[in-house]
């Protein structure tokens, strides 16, 4: 907090935030005595949630190729311009459930659109020791947010319509554009090309395949979040059913799960100290699934508050420690793309299990499907032990490395000829054979991470001590890429310690399509 950048934009966001959460009551409280309430008002987070799935990973090729601070300021802006029409269509009386969803959907495309971008720039803002702090300091916004944001809107809601809400959150985004338009982003030191929009999908889309850390933190987030989605979509109605309150009680209901997280952003450092992420995450899914059994089971609002202030910390110690482990995984050329691969996991888990859970809820009543997430929760906290998150996000080295040579060549290929075969030879003794194809199969895996398309080790049978590497890259565009920036210094460490079982190195020849590449002039 003592970055001005960083405060600035934290302080916007927290405003933000706030009219968010002041809006999301007030839509889900125009729908809790419609009919069909069961079905439409989860619908409000799902309306929320959806377009992540369609729009994160495009909205990532865009924050990886584009100014992301220009990107931002553009989003913003026309959030902005999709509330406002909110707040006046609902003065007018003309917004019926059809036309809620359709205006939350909007401003659901500008959040996919936008989150990549937000998480993408936290590096630029804080060196890379304070990322998990940052990270937790973005989700303290959020719940600081739903703490206040409720509450207030509730009040609001029911002193003067949901109508004075949507307008208040169409302003609150005035603050964020302001302090982007008075950032002055650092300048880019990179020697990556600009990728077009079909191969930066195919890149980001062939790192997250190849990265076993990020496909398990994408499990461990289905895991959770489709459980646990239940309780957010089914609180509006355990708190106008069973508890009985009214539109100010159901705001300080979600103000409870907002100050938990908030107490939760607090403590997580010294928790993240003493306990390693699996069991953080075994225990926060745990406390998450007594509060679903809780909400379902108990009518108090007294002890279903109190409850709710511990799944809140519980919430934030989850989302915190998949986040920062994922920021600190992914480097920085594809690192809005993997973010935005996240986000449709995330999010499209908690839309879709919004979904489901309102529909499990209109056909077995309210406290069968909170007990059946609880139950589903129980699972996530035990399958730490066979599907943990490994051990190293904090400590690889994802800094550009650019330590492979300068091809040397006798022709000038152009960026997009294609396909490439590189092929490295080494010399291994017969006795370090089986330990060196150990140590190469990790390299496999960042070859295919960067750009390989397919990769091959051979033996010579004329000389069985030479051994040869080969791997394909879709142009030659693809591979100066990887020479030029998409390496890591983790790819670096990888590549050395085969190497440091070979006996020698005896070079890299590429090959290209006869014809493809032209000899330069006399």
């Amino acid at each position: 907090m003592a970055r001005p950048v960083f405060r600035a934009l934290w302080i916007a966001q927290l405003g933000s935030n706030l009219g968010t959460w002041m809006q999301m009551v007030g839509a889900q409280w125009m729908l809790v005595s419609a009919p069909n309430a069961a079905t439409l008002v989860p619908l409000v987070q799902t309306a929320g949630l959806l377009p992540a799935v369609f729009l994160s990973v495009p909205a990532g090729i865009l924050a990886d190729a584009l100014n992301r601070r220009g990107l931002l300021v553009a989003v913003q802006t026309g959030m902005a311009v999709a509330a406002a029409a909110l707040a006046v269509v609902t003065a007018l009386g003309a917004t019926d459930p059809a036309v809620l969803l359709l205006l939350l959907f909007v401003l659901g495309c500008g959040q996919a659109l936008a989150g990549p971008a937000w998480q993408a720039v936290q590096p630029e803002l804080v060196p890379r020791a304070q990322i998990p702090a940052a990270v937790a300091l973005g989700s303290m916004s959020i719940n600081v947010a739903r703490a206040l944001g409720p509450a207030v809107g509730g009040v609001l809601v029911a002193w003067s319509g949901p109508t004075a809400v949507f307008a208040i959150n169409a302003v609150s985004f005035a603050g964020v554009v302001a302090v982007l338009l008075a950032w002055h982003r650092p300048v880019a030191t990179t020697t990556l090309r600009a990728e077009r929009a079909v191969p930066a999908l195919r890149a980001g889309t062939r790192y997250v395949r190849y990265a076993p850390i990020v496909r398990r933190l994408f499990l461990r987030s289905v895991l959770f979040v489709v459980p646990a989605s239940a309780l957010w979509a089914l609180l509006p109605l355990a708190a106008s059913g069973p508890l009985g309150l009214g539109s100010a009680g159901y705001g300080v209901l979600l103000g409870a799960l907002g100050l938990g997280a908030v107490i939760g952003a607090v403590g997580l450092p010294a928790l993240r100290a003493r306990h390693p992420a699996n069991q953080v995450l075994a225990a926060s899914s745990a406390v998450f699934a007594g509060a679903c059994a809780v909400l379902g089971l108990v009518g108090d609002p007294l002890v279903v508050s109190a409850t709710l202030l511990l799944a809140g910390a519980a919430w934030l110690a989850v989302l915190s420690t998949l986040n920062a482990s994922l920021q600190l995984v992914l480097p920085e050329w594809v690192r809005a793309r993997g973010l935005g691969a996240y986000l449709v996991v995330f999010m499209g888990g908690q839309a879709l299990g919004s979904f489901l859970w309102g529909l499990v809820a209109g056909a077995a009543g309210l406290t069968a499907t909170l007990l059946t997430a609880a139950a589903g929760l129980l699972l996530c906290a035990l399958s730490v032990l066979w599907w943990p998150v490994p051990a190293a996000t904090e400590h690889l080295d994802r800094t550009p490395s650019l330590h492979w040579p300068e091809p040397m060549l006798l022709v000038e290929p152009h960026p997009d000829d294609g396909p490439v075969l590189v092929i490295k030879t080494y010399r291994v003794a017969p006795d370090r054979l089986a330990p060196f194809l150990t140590a190469l199969d990790a390299v496999r895996e960042s070859r295919r991470r960067t750009g390989a398309t397919d990769w091959s080790v051979y033996q010579d049978g004329a000389d069985p001590e030479r051994i040869v590497e080969l791997f394909a890259v879709r142009s030659w565009g693809e591979h100066l890429s990887q020479h030029g920036g998409r390496l890591t210094g983790a790819d670096r460490d990888l590549e050395a310690a085969a190497e440091a079982l070979a006996r020698e190195s005896l070079g890299v020849r590429h090959l290209f399509p006869p014809g493809t590449a032209t000899a330069p002039p006399p």
